[in-house]
């Protein structure tokens, strides 16, 4: 039966990680092939990594709750 959260383990692993690594693709090596906006992308690329690593962060950190019943 599955539960009615996510663990911490679902929640590092398919949120976190992802982003980090999309954010590492798109600061390294979307932003040097466009001259223009090389500094928006950088800047968007570190922002959702840095929001990746929290996210893996926070993941490590959730602790089950019990369910209330009533």
């Amino acid at each position: 039966m599955a539960t009615p959260y996510m663990t911490s383990k679902q929640i590092s692993v398919g949120i976190g990680i992802p982003m980090i690594v999309v954010g590492a693709l798109l600061a390294v090596f979307l932003a040097p092939t466009q001259i223009q906006l090389k500094d928006t992308i950088e800047f968007i690329g570190s922002l959702i990594g840095i929001l990746g690593v929290v996210i893996f962060i926070a993941g490590l950190f959730v602790r089950k709750t019990p369910q209330i019943t009533s």
